[in-house]
């Protein structure tokens, strides 16, 4: 069988198990599904994040036991080629989110979210990639390449109830709930600061296709930050052979997402070839964006673009965990106000818990002199990226944030801050509660202190 993505780490799996329940077909794509020992961890409902789709239908059939069943008994039944036009397939990934929790809570370490990959670009292959999808996973070209085009078009879309039924009607994306819109400039870097010197040494920003068109303010508020703790901040950019260099780099998180990996690589390899040299000089490579920044350290590995990727790996921190790795080990202090603020409510996306990064961001917020937050116990916010935007998925995206994170939203006083990392939780506590949250970027700015005035 021809798989899109490398399977080589689950070569060796179930050698010498007659029961491992390897299906016929697949290879090691195959063994990756067999790795499910059916604990039913996906189907509980208390602590933690597996699985969303459960959690809210109270049906096995959308537990990952029952998703991994699914894949087997459409590899054992059908040729490598028309396996993954199976029906059985369509229904069972239906409402599946990529939320990467089977791989951290799963004891089997089952890696659904990669499985989904493959599963679409087997799909698109037999039976061609649905517009919606094109839409979706093609936001990195769109807001690289017709930026301006695109906020017109969302903005029209948003503000008429005609246009929007319409796309409802013809490409399936809800008329319900706005659509993200573009911010009226994208980011750009403004000169550093003359004070930063960079003291504590360079560090690289890798501002995600989200942050860089959509929420700038986060980018700059990050900057903000990283030069008040002494660091000096240079912009991930293109390598200077990029066919596209004024396209901001991208991680490729929407084209996994929708299957379209050739995509993926080609978006790979440009962040490879741009960070070559930070690679061989051990740079730190920051990011905002959770589902941006980690995939850089985990579906990477998935593409078979060599050693660099793991060399990569290890450069590559969300802004929290460079923070708490810096005052753990190299003596970091922030100069942080107090701020005037009720306890503030915070939601951790997905991958953030699946990676354990909510230690960080913990850790981080606890620096605030005085200030209090409660960290919610939430599952999925249900957005998912593109699923709360596709109208068969409204009501269970809905459905999967009323079950603990919109009520700890509208719960919260009214001024209390509400901290969400992910830019499409933040889209949906929006939707859901009428609030905004922010990122964490933005309440570390906030509680700088000001900068000593140089004697004069």
């Amino acid at each position: 069988m021809k798989t899109f993505l490398d399977w080589s780490a689950y070569d060796t799996y179930g050698i010498g198990d007659a029961y491992s329940g390897i299906p016929a077909t697949g290879g090691n794509y195959a063994k990756a599904v067999a790795v499910c020992m059916h604990s039913r961890d996906c189907q509980k409902t208390a602590k933690g994040v597996m699985c969303p789709s459960y959690r809210v239908t109270g049906e096995v059939k959308h537990s990952t036991e029952a998703r991994v069943a699914a894949f087997k008994a459409a590899l054992n039944d059908g040729t490598d080629e028309r396996a993954f036009a199976d029906p059985r397939l369509d229904e069972a990934m239906d409402l599946c989110v990529s939320c990467k929790a089977c791989k951290k809570e799963c004891p089997s370490a089952v890696d659904m979210t990669l499985i989904k990959t493959e599963y679409l670009a087997q799909r698109h292959e037999i039976v061609g990639v649905p517009k919606r999808l094109r839409l979706f996973g093609g936001v990195p070209e769109w807001t690289g390449r017709h930026r301006a085009l695109l906020r017109f078009a969302i903005r029209l879309r948003n503000r008429s109830r005609l246009l929007s039924k319409l796309a409802e009607k013809w490409i399936g994306v809800t008329a319900r709930r706005p659509l993200p819109e573009p911010a009226p400039t994208a980011f750009a870097r403004s000169a550093p600061a003359a004070a930063s010197a960079g003291a504590r040494g360079e560090v690289i920003l890798f501002v995600d296709t989200f942050c860089h068109h959509f929420d700038p303010h986060v980018a700059e508020a990050a900057v903000e930050v990283l030069e008040h703790a002494g660091y000096s901040v240079r912009i991930a950019k293109p390598a200077p052979t990029d066919s596209e260099p004024d396209r901001p780099l991208c991680c490729g998180r929407t084209y996994l997402t929708t299957g379209m990996v050739k995509k993926a690589r080609g978006e790979a390899e440009r962040v490879l070839a741009a960070f070559r040299d930070e690679i061989a000089a051990k740079t730190p490579i920051i990011g905002l964006e959770p589902s941006c920044l980690l995939s850089l350290r985990d579906e990477l590995y998935s593409l078979g673009l060599g050693p660099e990727v793991g060399d990569l790996g290890k450069q590559l921190y969300l802004l929290e965990e460079f923070l708490a790795r810096e005052y753990q080990n190299k003596g970091l202090r922030l100069s942080l106000k107090p701020l005037d603020l009720p306890k503030a409510v915070v939601h951790g996306h997905c991958h953030q818990k699946a990676f354990g990064v909510m230690k960080a961001t913990k850790k981080v917020l606890g620096w605030i002199p005085g200030f209090t937050f409660d960290i919610v116990e939430t599952s999925c916010c249900g957005m998912a990226g593109s699923f709360g935007l596709e109208a068969e998925h409204y009501e269970t995206s809905m459905k999967m944030a009323e079950l603990s994170l919109l009520p700890a939203m509208r719960d919260a006083a009214p001024d209390a801050p509400l901290i969400a990392n992910g830019f499409s939780c933040r889209h949906q506590i929006e939707h859901g509660s009428g609030r905004q949250a922010r990122h964490i970027a933005l309440l570390l700015r906030d509680a700088l202190e000001p900068a000593p005035q140089a004697a004069e």
